[in-house]
């Protein structure tokens, strides 16, 4: 950071070249050009590190453990008995702590890897229907103004009816919802919810 700041105030105060920075501040060309750039240094890549002794291996272990996922937790690997297959059956020249540090790394690499679950959703036509209220912006006689828009979904068919305002009173909640009904010929028969800051919260008519 502090280097950064030298090469900016030289630049600025003492009109060097990108070339004469370089040279006076013992950097490349490149360190010079981002420094006049953004005052602030680029974030440094941390370095990848590999594990030789156990990259012949990862593939054998990752392979075992997935395995024991669907097995009795009592037949499940322990880090002990993994160290001792690879030794035994493939020959491996180990370390015992070695293995277990590479086992307790996947394993909690398998237990943070997300599973997708698809949750279907039927919407019965007519039945239900989402109303949002929110502002934007547009322009009018070649002013930009902020107006509010209410908008009505029926949740079966993705049919909308949109109606702006010119504020977000009771009265436009209320009169979107009137005119939304009018254009649809008619009411969702079952529920309608409502789009807030905390999730959409669902409104049951009363039968």
């Amino acid at each position: 950071m502090e280097q950064f700041e030298r090469i900016r105030r030289d630049a600025r105060v003492k009109d060097m070249s990108v070339r004469e920075l370089a040279r006076v501040h013992g950097v490349h060309r490149r360190t010079v050009r981002a420094a006049l750039a953004d005052s602030t240094p680029p974030p440094r890549k941390a370095p990848v590190r590999e594990s030789p002794a156990m990259g012949p291996w990862l593939k054998i272990i990752r392979a075992w453990l997935v395995a024991d996922l669907d097995a009795p937790r009592k037949q499940r690997h322990t880090a002990r008995r993994i160290w001792q297959r690879l030794v035994d059956e493939h020959g491996a020249t180990l370390a015992e702590s070695t293995v277990t540090h590479a086992v307790a790394k996947i394993r909690r690499e398998l237990v943070g890897t997300p599973v997708d679950v698809a949750v279907p959703q039927t919407h019965a036509p007519g039945a239900e229907a989402e109303v949002d209220f929110g502002e934007f912006q547009a322009l009018i006689g070649g002013i930009m103004v902020k107006l509010f828009m209410f908008v009505l979904r029926l949740s079966h068919s993705g049919r909308a009816v949109h109606v702006a305002y010119a504020n977000q009173a009771q009265e436009s909640f209320l009169d979107g919802h009137n005119v939304a009904f009018e254009r649809l010929g008619g009411v969702p028969s079952q529920m309608i919810r409502y789009d807030c800051e905390d999730g959409l919260t669902p409104f049951r008519e009363a039968v």
